[in-house]
């Protein structure tokens, strides 16, 4: 069951103040939607629970592939796995995707001002929900001391996981946790001194937030927030310059035995590849973290924008959506999956493309127009002739890439149609997290506990007959390899960049048509401009 949806969520003036209070930091413009006055709301515990939840609806916008260019389109584009090339006369868009495959961005960026500013927007929003729930009377509403407790600490933590992900973009950036901060304009702080402020938060407020269960789904939880501890850890050492792997393996056992919680007892993984992202997925044992998208309820997940093809996806999937034809698969990241990897046949669209059900081709409407769609490996302008090159970002055409296919919303007929939830947290990656911290630990080898725990995600992605050839032992698994099956497994998902940068491959590894920089200051994205422009205090990062 759904516990909330598009609809159901109300604005209140604490959502609004906090954004005029962070105005100087992120220059936003707020249109009212309500003219409700703080003591006419938060009448019963249900409308405290609408303004906790708030910020959930709103980190969909910055955070999950649905159209918007937040952390998103950072983390994905700017890594080794997805790209927006030019496809003929479409997706030039101003050499935006360009310079993000080619870390060639700038401070000006206005991608980038979008996603400082929508993750600001719900930082603001939360500090606005923390300060009205904090100072509620709750004798006057049906709601206990222990229930405040609660829903204060989710939101804590979900502002802890803002700042988690802003200082993985920014680094350095300002600590804002009151609606009237004094001085209105903040000032930059060191990614160093950020991190300990997350780090402080999530191990005060994890501990307090209620457990994963069946009614939990959708919620700030402990789970949860044990994995986000688990990822903050393992990332120590790049985000502030301690290692803390014993920390990270402490926090994912946590998930990992329970004590968080987990849907329909301790969390497990999927029997399958594909259960955890199907339009059935809300309640499934693996999700630790989620969006509860609902087509019924009003708000769906429609990654069609980004990721479908042209209205021709209608016929191929039978479904009412198509889209902008714009992130395909890099030819290299294809490449990565072997061919008995059951990831490469069920996660990406490739090769012949049909009317669902039948063998009569699509057509294409651009560069094959009434011509049979074929989605090809590679990216270059081979109904020109070129069929040898390497191609670049300039080179595409309407069937350049293999295409995504990892989340599938069913048939137009299904009765889950489009209910596909959006997972930020699953056990798997978990598993990956523990099994690293446990390798880099061990000098970058693997033990036989890492091994295993690999193994348990790995063997789903392979037939019976083909397991044995295919599994991780010790001598196989280095940390290279690591970083190669967290590819395979994580494609998607919103994961890559952070996970280069700890390996020291950002910058360093060339990938397709892209050669490496060399630049370490790559590894954060700049202040956006007209935010330095109206806050004299903030800092740009080094080398721009």
């Amino acid at each position: 069951m759904k516990l909330f949806n598009k609809k159901a969520i109300r604005f209140t003036v604490a959502t609004m103040i906090a954004t005029a209070s962070l105005s100087s930091c992120t220059n936003l413009d707020e249109n009212l939607y309500s003219t409700l006055e703080k003591d006419s709301f938060y009448k019963n515990k249900l409308e405290v629970m609408q303004a906790a939840l708030r910020p959930m609806t709103h980190m969909q916008a910055w955070l999950a592939p649905t159209g918007n260019s937040g952390f998103y389109y950072h983390s994905e584009l700017s890594a080794d796995q997805v790209a927006w090339p030019q496809k003929g006369r479409h997706g030039y868009d101003g050499g935006d995707h360009f310079r993000m495959h080619y870390h060639t961005w700038t401070a000006t960026e206005n991608r980038g001002k979008t996603s400082w500013d929508l993750m600001w927007t719900g930082i603001g929003y939360i500090n606005g929900a923390i300060a009205d729930i904090e100072s509620l009377d709750i004798s006057t509403i049906d709601m206990t001391e222990e229930e405040r407790t609660k829903v204060i600490a989710q939101l804590k933590v979900l502002r802890a996981y803002h700042y988690m992900r802003a200082i993985d973009l920014w680094g350095n950036i300002p600590i804002s946790v009151e609606v009237a901060d004094k001085p209105l304009n903040p000032e930059t702080k060191p990614r160093k001194e950020v991190f300990e402020f997350i780090k402080t938060e999530l191990e005060a407020e994890v501990p307090k937030l209620p457990n994963l269960d069946a009614q939990t789904i959708g919620q700030v939880n402990k789970a949860a927030g044990y994995a986000m501890l688990s990822e903050l850890y393992l990332n120590a050492q790049k985000w502030a310059g301690t290692p803390m792997w014993d920390q990270a393996i402490a926090a994912a056992d946590n998930v990992i035995k329970g004590t968080g919680g987990g849907i329909g007892g301790a969390p497990k993984l999927s029997a399958d590849i594909n259960s955890i992202f199907s339009n059935t997925n809300s309640a499934n044992p693996e999700s630790l973290f989620q969006f509860q998208f609902s087509r019924k309820g009003g708000f769906t997940f429609d990654w069609g924008g980004f990721y479908m093809g042209y209205d021709y996806m209608k016929e191929t999937l039978d479904v009412g959506y198509g889209g902008w034809n714009a992130f395909v698969v890099i030819p290299t990241a294809f490449d990565a999956f072997g061919e008995k990897d059951l990831r490469k046949k069920d996660w990406f669209l490739f090769g012949p493309q049909y009317k669902y059900g039948t063998k009569t081709p699509v057509l294409g409407t651009e560069e094959y127009a009434k011509q049979p769609l074929v989605f090809v490996n590679s990216i270059r302008r081979e109904s020109e002739g070129d069929k040898t090159s390497q191609g670049s970002m300039a080179q595409g055409e309407e069937n350049s890439g293999a295409r995504f296919n990892k989340y599938k919303s069913g048939r137009l007929s299904d009765d889950n149609y489009q209910e596909n939830d959006y997972i930020i947290y699953r056990l798997t990656e978990v598993i990956f997290n523990k099994a690293e911290a446990i390798m880099r630990k061990n000098g970058g080898s693997a033990n036989q506990e890492a091994v295993d725990l690999i193994n348990s995600s790995r063997k789903r992605s392979f037939a019976a007959a083909d397991w044995e050839a295919n599994k991780y032992t010790t001598a196989k698994l280095t940390l290279d390899e690591l970083l190669a099956e967290r590819g395979r497994e994580f494609i998607f998902e919103g994961k890559r960049r952070t996970d280069l940068i700890r390996f020291g491959k950002f910058t360093t590894a060339a990938w397709w048509d892209h050669k490496p920089t060399g630049d370490p200051n790559k590894e954060l994205f700049p202040i956006p401009q007209q935010q330095i422009a109206i806050n004299p205090n903030l800092q740009q990062n080094p080398g721009y």
